[in-house]
């Protein structure tokens, strides 16, 4: 080339390093070096013009450089195979699930074992056993509160999510590391999705080889941490993929337990509000939702304040949602969900335990059905009961006493109206002082000894001697009983030994017409078994619990015949039309005869009228009863009736110590009365079936007017015949001899 071809060479420079202020040397054309693209040339100056190289990096940046990207490069690498193997096993376990789940509506009722629905004389429920199930309901069906409360306070993104919230997960780990525990301990961050699949227990069904109880399954089902948050993913994967949203909350609906054995929130809102869940209201869906987070701490059964304060919370929720208007939120805040009137009165805790234990355990606690008993409960009656109890003990009971009660109302046939088992009458599952309490019986016995006498013929107009004696037996010490008060009142008849309960009269009486009658009529009408042939039988000392002590004096009512106490009239599995047994109890044999059940409930009138058990007596009603207190006063009973209803009341401390100030005539007689009263408010008066003085017969031995003595009873074919003109005198005197 030319000279003049090197102003082409100048003005491409120009163009290039327009920038420069002195345009470079013309240089020979080089080859280009092979490391060029390195950019630094041969890493001298700026040779050719091309400005100062790249600054090369030290060997330790280097290498730490050269570090990171190598291990960037292999986390990377095993990174995305390890995801990659993990969504495949995801999904592999996803596809599993999905192959065993069945139509969701086998998945709806969740119990392994049934439920007993107990129901009153009138046929309303007042009382469940076991998890009761309310029926089938579905989520388009149910309130549209209820299932607005349900999603805003579980899983406001539940609509919108594929069964877990990564968000929600990652903001309960926060929560639970900042309060000090686990990330995966406490909040779980759970949808609504995995908590059914919890409900569900990811598809495992109890074994009772494997778990001991259901409570320990469920527990397990529940259970925490990484592992188990591990298997839910999948399972919840599957549950979306094979239900509608729809459905799985209709399966959440209906598993989840919402306390007082009630499983599911058709059954809760029975229960608590006596409606089914299609009807619940805004403030009664939002108590409903509210017992999700604790369903046993927010029952407003165990306290209503603490679970109107729960649903006030998420009646808030609710609001913010926008599921609520403002006028909504402010009358539903205001007017806060209150218990139905049974759920309130809670009535028959004792009563429906009773029951329980009176029927098989494979028709009660352990039935796989669902059950429902018909029963004898007044609630009316059971009501009174409990209010008498609890007011006798707000005001004559002094402070700090730990004395217990029980009461026990029941007709003449054994029906079993009302019972209170202790002091705190609205519990269940407590020890039940009616029925389990096995205490001395006191005076309460001695009407028993008077009846084996006027069933032998004696009349109540009928002498005996209340004087000291000394009974003989042999190859024991002699034995002397003595009268409450210390003193004597001498020829005495049978209406007045009653009526004061005298002992040694009573004694005198038992042993003349044979202790062993006296024995037989009293296991007769059923209330004391394995009594002691003693002379002290006829004081009481044998036991007997409260329950067949009132059944006796129901035999007494009723006209002489024995009764054994009942509760359950039928029994039925729900759905079915026919009963599968009724009444257990009811009227038994014949212990004595009418005439003398007549005459002793006349003898019994007695003491409630002039006798140990005045306070019991209510102007204007006819009542009937005795008395009854044990040695040292460890026992204080009354039992008395009217014409309809026949009461017993017991009360001592658990550990046998000692009352103090009381007998059967003081506070068991008041709270007699005080549930009598209550019984019989707005009933009309009617007259006892009692004989009365002129209906008995003196024996014609006795035309000079006076009176038959015990142990002068004519033959009666059951009993032990007795010589007619003998003196009862003398015949006492033979038997015990001269004191």
């Amino acid at each position: 080339m030319t000279q003049k071809g090197g102003g082409r060479g100048r003005l491409v420079a120009d163009k290039r390093y327009s920038s420069s202020k002195q345009p470079p040397k013309a240089s020979k054309p080089t080859k280009p070096r092979k490391n060029a693209r390195r950019g630094g040339g041969n890493g001298g100056g700026g040779g050719g013009g091309r400005g100062k190289p790249p600054r090369r990096n030290g060997p330790v940046t280097g290498l730490i450089i050269g570090l990171a990207r190598l291990i960037w490069r292999v986390v990377w690498g095993v990174g995305w195979r390890l995801a990659m193997i993990v969504a495949l096993v995801v999904g592999a376990a996803t596809l599993y699930f999905y192959s065993t789940l069945p139509d969701y509506t086998k998945l709806l009722d969740g119990r392994t074992r049934g439920s007993v629905t107990m129901l009153d004389d009138q046929g309303k429920v007042f009382a469940w056993r076991g998890e009761t199930f309310g029926g089938q309901i579905d989520a388009k069906n149910v309130s549209p509160y209820l299932r607005d409360a349900v999603v805003a306070t579980e899983d406001r993104r539940f609509y919108h999510h594929f069964g877990i919230s990564p968000r929600g997960i990652a903001s309960a780990m926060a929560i639970n590391m900042r309060e000090g525990r686990g990330p995966f301990d406490g909040n779980g961050g759970s949808t609504i999705t995995q908590q059914t699949a919890k409900l569900l227990c990811l598809g495992v069904k109890f074994d009772p080889k494997k778990w001991k109880n259901e409570a320990a399954y469920e527990n397990d089902c529940r259970s925490g941490g990484l592992r188990r948050k591990i298997k839910e993913v999948p399972y919840a994967f599957a549950l979306e993929l094979k239900y509608s949203k729809d459905e799985i909350l209709s399966i959440y609906l209906n598993r989840a337990y919402l306390g007082a054995g009630a499983r599911g929130f058709e059954a809760a809102s029975e229960r608590y509000f006596g409606i089914s869940a299609a009807n619940v209201d805004p403030q009664q869906a939002a108590m409903l939702a509210g017992l999700l987070k604790a369903p046993s701490y927010y029952a407003p059964t165990s306290s209503l304040e603490r679970s109107q304060e729960r649903a006030a919370t998420v009646l808030s929720l609710m609001h913010e949602q926008n599921y609520l208007t403002d006028r909504q939120y402010l009358d539903a805040k205001n007017n806060p969900a209150t218990l139905s009137q049974a759920a309130q009165k809670r009535a028959g805790g004792y009563f429906a335990d009773w029951v329980m234990d009176t029927i098989p355990d494979f028709l009660s606690r352990d039935t796989t059905e669902d059950v429902v008993i018909n029963t004898t409960l007044d609630q009316r009656i059971q009501s009174a009961a409990e209010d008498a109890m609890k007011s006798v003990y707000d005001n004559k009971v002094s402070k700090g006493s730990k004395a217990e009660s029980a009461i026990v109302v029941m007709s003449a046939d054994g029906a079993v109206r009302g019972m209170v088992g202790g002091r705190a009458t609205k519990v269940s599952g407590a020890f039940n002082h009616a029925t389990m309490a096995q205490r001395q019986t006191g005076s309460t016995f001695k009407p028993f000894v008077y009846a084996t006498a006027l069933d032998l013929g004696y009349t109540p107009d009928s002498m005996v001697d209340d004087a000291p004696v000394t009974v003989k037996m042999p190859g024991s010490p002699d034995w002397s009983p003595r009268n409450y008060e210390r003193s004597y009142m001498g020829p005495i008849t049978l209406t007045t030994a009653l009526e004061h309960s005298v002992n040694v009269a009573t004694v005198r009486v038992s042993e003349a017409v044979g202790r062993e009658n006296v024995i037989k009529i009293a296991e007769g009408f059923g209330f004391a078994q394995d009594l002691p042939n003693l002379p002290s039988v006829a004081l009481g000392v044998g036991e007997s619990d409260l329950l067949d002590m009132t059944g006796a004096y129901a035999g007494i009512l009723n006209g002489g015949s024995s009764v054994q106490p009942y509760g359950l009239t039928s029994l039925t599995l729900k759905g079915d039309d026919q009963p599968l047994f009724g009444k257990p109890g009811g009227i038994g044999e014949r212990v004595i005869s009418k005439k003398a059940a007549q005459e002793l409930t006349y003898m019994m009138r007695q003491v409630v009228l002039h006798g140990t058990g005045r306070r019991a007596n209510i102007d204007g009603y006819e009542i009937a009863g005795k008395t009854g207190t044990t040695q040292s006063a460890r026992d204080a009973w009354f039992v008395g009736f009217t014409s309809d209803y026949v009461v017993g009341v017991w009360m001592g401390n658990d550990d046998n110590t000692p009352l103090k100030g009381t007998t059967g005539g003081g506070l068991p007689a008041e709270i007699f009365h005080e549930t009598m009263k209550r019984v019989l408010n707005g009933e009309d008066p009617k007259p006892l079936p009692m004989a009365h003085p002129g209906d008995w017969q003196v024996p014609a031995q006795q035309s000079q007017g006076q009176s038959q003595s015990a142990g002068q009873a004519p033959a009666q074919p059951q009993r032990q015949r007795r010589d007619p003109s003998q003196s009862i005198l003398n015949e006492l005197l033979n038997i015990f001899g001269s004191n």
